[in-house]
C-alpha cells in the first residue's frame, strides 16, 4: 500500500526540477554580462531572450506542478452546466 502511494507522488521529478531550476537562475545571475552582451548583438541573437525565457518557463512551470501535486493541491474542476 505504501509503495503505492510513492509511485504516484512525483518527488524525484520535483527535486531534479528544482535543482535545475536554482541551476539555470544562478547561471543566468552570475553571468549577467555576457549575457546582456549577446541578447543585445540584434539579427538572429534576439531569438535568444525568447528561447531563455520558454526554457525557464518550461523548467520552472513543471516544477511548480509537481511541487503542488506533493502537497496534494488540485485544481478544481469545473462542472459542465447542461
Amino acid at each position: 500500500m505504501a509503495g503505492s502511494y510513492w509511485k504516484k507522488k512525483p518527488l524525484g521529478k520535483t527535486m531534479i526540477l528544482g535543482i535545475i531550476s536554482v541551476m539555470l537562475y544562478a547561471i543566468l545571475l552570475m553571468n549577467q554580462d555576457i549575457i546582456n552582451s549577446y541578447f543585445g548583438k540584434g539579427s538572429l541573437y534576439a531569438l535568444l531572450p525568447i528561447i531563455t525565457a520558454f526554457m525557464f518557463s518550461v523548467v520552472h512551470g513543471s516544477f511548480t506542478g509537481n511541487f503542488w501535486t506533493l502537497l496534494g493541491i488540485k485544481a478544481k474542476k469545473k462542472k459542465e452546466v447542461k
